[in-house]
């Protein structure tokens, strides 16, 4: 019996740069589900300079206990040692040089003529491999390039330390006996891929994603990626569905547990769909293509109906100063709702603080995990609270908690970069649940891990000043 490893691409391939991406609570919440089915590989999303999904890939990275944690790399070595830099905590780190092998896709997004590319194949993987013992190579848009040179490439890439690879019909256009047959020839004709893992990614252009993926694992393949979402790989349902079926006469099975697979499945796609409807046109407007916002024009009674909406009962008083905030921002640009968000935590229910943060050391590894160590002070008494978590910002909370004696329901976590740099600032926004309320704190440091300490200190510091009321 065969075991197909399954790659699952539902994080890598949402929307991750714009205002309706996942927060980062949602991102982590999803990896742990997909983590729980025991999905062969979780390919993440990757990291375009920001400090902030460093944290991400870097925290999510520190909570997978049984899937593979993966990362594509960028265009070049100091892009690799980046996204190393974020993944090595992992338990199973693993890295990906994607690229294009198709001439058009070459140079339209490479800008890298056809003989120029197996040197760059070299390059990166050899660099890759040289950092992390698992090196995925993907050869995107395979199935339009010639078949000689998808050969040269992949060669290229398992010469130079590539422990596995992926061959992708981007454009969807293949039928199930082309796609074996592709698996096949590559079988055949390249020796160095005995005993490696060769996945391959099925677009449902056509609507035969499934029915292509399967075939090919007839043909030769051993891994398949999959998505619980869109068309951006075969369905994870549809590919269990049939493994499930016809699975021992094929003699192929997997790590994933049908029985568990649908129930999860579902809470995933409720996270995505309540993720989306939190930007739909429920405040009176549309979502366009940088999600819900608001200008200059728009009225005290809009601004106060969106706040409601968002989830906060704020008094006269504080609806006056969040909208006093957001008309001075909203003068020079459009406001979306995360941004609206960032003002009621930086201007409303501000309360002397009940406890300051005076010092933290945080530790995270992929053989111990996340230790945190939190001093604050209260009444000019410093309390010191020691946790262990999944991840750094966990490990930290938990140790807050341990302070304040109480653990509160946390609504939201979302954390950006406000400006550009190696010194770019962060902000940090929490939102917390007591006693049927949310209470939101926000945080800006250079240091994003700095920066959740002080918003989640923020937010406990509102609900401790109403406690006292």
């Amino acid at each position: 019996m065969s075991i197909i490893q399954l790659t699952d691409v539902t994080l890598a391939t949402a929307d991750s740069g714009k205002q309706h991406a996942l927060t980062f609570k949602e991102t982590i919440e999803i990896a742990k589900k997909l983590d729980s089915l025991h999905i062969s590989t979780i390919m993440l999303p990757g990291i375009k300079g920001s400090k902030t999904e460093a944290l991400l890939v870097r925290t999510i990275a520190g909570v997978l206990k049984n899937s593979t944690t993966a990362l594509t790399v960028g265009m070049t070595t100091a892009s690799i040692d980046e996204a190393w830099k974020a993944i090595s905590c992992a338990k199973n780190p693993q890295l990906t040089v994607s690229l294009p092998i198709s001439a058009v896709q070459m140079e339209y997004i490479c800008h890298i003529k056809p003989a120029k590319m197996p040197e760059k194949i070299k390059e990166l993987v050899s660099h890759a491999a040289g950092l992390c013992k698992n090196v995925n190579f993907t050869a995107e848009d395979a199935t339009r390039a010639s078949f000689d040179y998808l050969v040269q490439t992949v060669t290229t890439a398992l010469e130079a330390g590539a422990s596995s690879i992926t061959v992708c019909d981007t454009a969807g256009t293949f039928l199930p006996d082309e796609m074996a047959k592709l698996v096949s020839d590559l079988r055949a004709q390249i020796p160095a891929l005995a005993g490696k893992t060769l996945t391959v990614r099925c677009m449902n252009t056509l609507g035969l994603s499934a029915a292509c993926a399967i075939a090919a694992v007839k043909a030769g393949a051993n891994g398949i990626e999959v998505t619980c979402q869109g068309d951006t790989a075969s369905s994870v349902e549809s590919i269990l569905a049939i493994i499930g079926s016809r699975g021992d006469s094929m003699h192929i099975s997997t790590t994933t547990p049908v029985t568990e697979l649908h129930r999860t499945v579902d809470q995933i796609r409720y996270i995505l769909k309540e993720h989306h409807a939190t930007v739909a046109p429920v405040i009176g407007r549309s979502v366009g293509a940088e999600g819900v916002y608001f200008d200059r024009n728009d009225s005290h009674d809009t601004i106060e109906k969106a706040v409601r909406q968002l989830g906060y009962d704020l008094s006269d008083e504080d609806n006056a100063k969040v909208y006093d905030a957001f008309a001075r921002a909203a003068a020079s640009k459009k406001i979306g709702t995360k941004e609206l968000e960032a003002i009621v935590a930086a201007v409303a229910l501000q309360v002397p603080p009940t406890y300051k943060l005076i010092n933290f050391v945080i530790t995270n590894g992929s053989q111990f995990g996340a230790t945190a160590t939190i001093i604050t002070e209260k009444n000019g008494i410093e309390q010191t609270g020691l946790a262990k978590g999944d991840g750094p910002i966990d490990a930290a909370f938990l140790a807050i908690e341990q302070i304040v004696g109480t653990r509160y329901e946390l609504d939201d976590f979302q954390v950006q970069s406000v400006t550009e740099g190696k010194e770019a600032m962060g902000t940090a926004l929490i939102r917390l649940r007591a006693g049927g309320k949310l209470y939101s704190g926000n945080g800006v440091s250079t240091d994003i891990i700095s920066a959740s300490l002080y918003a989640y200190l923020a937010a406990i510091n509102k609900i401790a000043y109403e406690e006292r009321m």
